[in-house]
């Protein structure tokens, strides 16, 4: 059963500060921004199977599976920046429309994200299993990782596309109507004044 101490309610309510704050940092390192645009779909998808996977088997949410999904959302929040960077890159370089930058992203981007996830995996299987020194500590990292990765990897190659898809077109319309605005004003500014009329 998935419990929570109150230890782990306090560190829970600061997790999603402290990847607030990560996505912003990354965000300002990237001039497309591809992280504000990719962070919160694979978040979401990494830590449903994160929950997924404690639930099924039957371990608690404790201080070595919060250190886990803070590696899990490392890992999803990189393999969505792998493929909303190269959308971002067809669209600005090889001028490409957005659907088929994105077909063209999925394409060439899925292989590097399944490796990934399959070294990970394979990396962290042992220790979920329980084989070396102190498994019970160090089995629910594992365990959040390999949930986690599972999901983030099947669902990043949908979720991401349409929260891109999404973030882009509210990006536009901001941009829309921000320009109106701004031609309004100086349109405004054209009009002659009480003054000038006489």
């Amino acid at each position: 059963m998935l419990t929570m101490t109150p230890r782990m309610v306090y560190l829970s309510h600061r997790f999603l500060p402290m990847m607030a704050i990560a996505c912003a940092a990354c965000g300002a390192a990237l001039t497309s921004h591809a992280v504000d645009r990719a962070a919160p779909g694979a978040a979401s998808a990494a830590a449903r199977g994160a929950i997924l996977a404690l639930f099924v088997t039957g371990t608690d949410l404790s201080m070595p599976s919060m250190i886990g999904m803070i590696m899990l959302m490392g890992i999803a929040t990189k393999n969505s920046i792998l493929l909303v960077d190269y959308v971002v890159m067809a669209r600005r370089d090889h001028g490409l429309n957005r659907w088929d930058a994105l077909l063209d992203a999925c394409r060439k981007r899925a292989r590097p994200i399944v490796m990934t996830t399959i070294a990970m995996g394979a990396g962290m299987l042992p220790i979920a299993i329980g084989f070396g020194t102190d498994p019970s500590f160090r089995a629910p990292m594992a365990i959040v990782v390999i949930g986690g990765l599972v999901t983030s990897t099947f669902l990043s190659l949908l979720v991401i596309p349409v929260v891109y898809t999404f973030v882009d077109d509210a990006v536009e319309m901001m941009r829309r109507l921000r320009r109106r605005a701004t031609r309004g004003l100086a349109g405004a500014a054209a009009l002659p004044g009480p003054a000038d009329r006489h």
